[in-house]
């Protein structure tokens, strides 16, 4: 598993166990656009992310702060 999927399931089940899913929104890839949703729906539209993975999640959240941030994974050619 890549780190980054470690944070964003860390994310996750802290705002599943320790916090209030309410206060969670994500923004995830669906095919050429990008979904804003709270995470509680994005859970259910996922069937628990089966259907849709983790990895299409771009953003995550809490509030109005930005708890995760998916980086480009494109790098400059010298």
């Amino acid at each position: 598993m890549s780190k980054k999927k470690g944070i964003l399931r860390e994310i996750i089940s802290k705002a599943l166990y320790q916090e209030d899913i309410r206060l969670y929104s994500v923004s995830y890839r669906d095919f050429e656009r990008i979904v804003d949703t709270s995470l509680k729906d994005f859970l259910d539209a996922s069937n628990n992310l089966e259907t849709i993975p983790i990895t299409r999640i771009v953003e995550v959240r809490r509030k109005d702060e930005i708890v995760y941030k998916k980086t480009s994974s494109l790098r400059m050619q010298p």
